[in-house]
């Protein structure tokens, strides 16, 4: 007898079968074989039909023959006769018809199956993914916090040495904190659950105390800001500070050390736009629109360097289109990428 929670060892093939079944692609052959069965089945089903309808008129002219004389009554067999092949050519295109009736169900049934069964599949390996980067996003911050707290408790330290420990201490809480947020703000948006408190603010001087606040916290790179003054936006602040957070510390996480941030808050055309560029390695084109699905990021999870749970440029898409505007990621020149938010209306209030 086996105890609860111990699993017998799989071994040899059995083993590797077992993998094999795990693995989307493996999924994928199962189903397109029982999907092929499936309408071959049909096909020879349909061939039978055939079959007996033929025997069934070769039965009835039979029949005909010995009932009827085609020599003495010509008229009346030719009648039976035409009444026979009649019945077949029915039963002909009825089989047909209904055969092509089933197969496309099958067929649109099938497709629709899949597309759920490849939907789930992709969001499983992002949950998956979505997981592994939140461990180590929450394994980190608490770590350092912990050493930290440790490191205060067990020696004493000058002055200066112990509120530096305090104010990576508080750093490291604000990720934990952030994080906490984006995930309970993509559960809520998920569900329409959200709703925004708008007011008219002051939308420069949010992004200039908001671009003053990240270089506080960012060390690692040269963060410069250009903002027109005195824009006014009616919004919700707390999320269009969550916006602005996210786009400057994803370029913060791809981008090399000590390279520039560059925010820029301008009018264009009439229209008002949030740039932040940064001087990393890019975005490839083929993954411009994949990068604000919930959870996606790109390469593989368990070689990537950068920190992140897939969360912040879903969230920052969402908030911009709450507040009328539209996002797009372009290339930087010479290098790196451009993200710009556009706002096609907005009011500006001279001093």
């Amino acid at each position: 007898m086996l105890a609860y929670g111990w699993r017998k060892p799989v071994y040899g093939p059995m083993k590797k079968l077992l993998n094999k079944l795990q693995d989307g692609k493996a999924i994928s052959v199962i189903y397109l074989f029982v999907l092929a069965y499936t309408i071959l089945a049909l096909v020879w089903w349909g061939v039978l039909l055939f079959m007996q309808s033929e025997q069934i008129s070769r039965f009835e002219i039979q029949n005909l023959v010995l009932r009827t004389d085609s020599v003495a009554h010509p008229v009346e067999y030719k009648q039976e006769l035409a009444r026979i092949q009649t019945t077949e050519y029915r039963r002909t295109v009825m089989f047909i018809g209904e055969g092509i009736i089933f197969l496309a169900i099958i067929l649109m049934g099938g497709f629709f199956v899949y597309r759920s069964i490849y939907k789930q599949m992709k969001l499983s390996q992002q949950q998956q993914n979505f997981m592994m980067a939140v461990t180590h996003e929450l394994k980190s911050p608490i770590a350092a916090a912990k050493l930290n707290l440790e490191t205060l408790r067990k020696h004493r330290l000058d002055e200066e040495k112990r509120l530096k420990l305090l104010d990576n201490t508080i750093r490291e809480t604000n990720r934990l904190d952030q994080l906490c947020n984006n995930i309970l703000l993509a559960s809520q948006m998920e569900s329409d659950r959200y709703k925004l408190f708008r007011e008219d603010l002051n939308f420069s001087e949010l992004v200039a105390t908001g671009v003053k606040e990240i270089k506080g916290r960012i060390a690692t790179h040269s963060i410069q800001a250009h903002i027109l003054p005195d824009v006014w936006l009616n919004g919700d602040k707390f999320m269009l500070q969550i916006a602005l957070n996210n786009l400057v510390e994803n370029a913060a996480k791809y981008a090399p050390r000590n390279t520039v941030i560059d925010v820029r808050l301008e009018e264009n055309a009439g229209q008002l736009k949030l740039i932040v560029k940064d001087e990393g390695p890019g975005i490839p084109v083929d993954e411009r629109e994949r990068i604000f699905l919930k959870f996606y990021r790109i390469g593989n999870e368990n070689t990537r360097k950068a920190k992140g749970s897939g969360l912040g440029l879903f969230l920052t898409r969402r908030i911009v289109q709450q507040h009328g505007g539209t996002i797009i990621v372009k290339d930087n020149v010479p290098t790196g990428a451009c993200f710009e938010i556009t706002w096609p209306v907005y009011s500006v209030q001279t001093a």
